[in-house]
């Protein structure tokens, strides 16, 4: 089993930029890190920052957010970055929520914006 830091990554379309810019922001740090990420969000990041190491999973609405979830069940993520974009309605809406249980379930760290993620990273940079 891999001693690195697992995080998993989703940005709904409207977020897909922000979290780019947060990867590249961060992007020391993360590149110690094993990082999985739903289809477009993976491969945006993978375009701005292709030496990182993420594995990519279907689009969110085709089956990753589920993914993401076994993931997390399996106690194969240790912690969920996920931009929610609240003003745009999302068909798989259900799909973000049953994250939000599986992060509380299994007591990950879950962060929904840009201000949570950059608390929790700085808290994993600095302990």
């Amino acid at each position: 089993m891999s001693s690195k830091y697992r995080l998993a990554l989703i940005a709904h379309d409207q977020k897909k930029d922000d979290m780019v810019a947060f990867v590249e922001a961060h992007r020391p740090y993360l590149a110690g890190c094993a990082l999985f990420a739903t289809g477009t969000t993976g491969q945006r990041i993978l375009e701005a920052c292709p030496e990182l190491d993420l594995q990519r999973l279907k689009s969110g609405p085709l089956g990753g957010d589920q993914q993401i979830g076994a993931l997390i069940s399996e106690g194969m993520v240790d912690a969920l970055i996920f931009f929610v974009d609240p003003l745009t309605p999302m068909p798989h809406d259900v799909d973000v929520k049953a994250l939000t249980r599986l992060a509380i379930v299994y007591d990950i760290p879950m962060a929904l914006n840009r201000a949570t993620g950059e608390i929790m990273l700085k808290a994993r940079e600095t302990g």
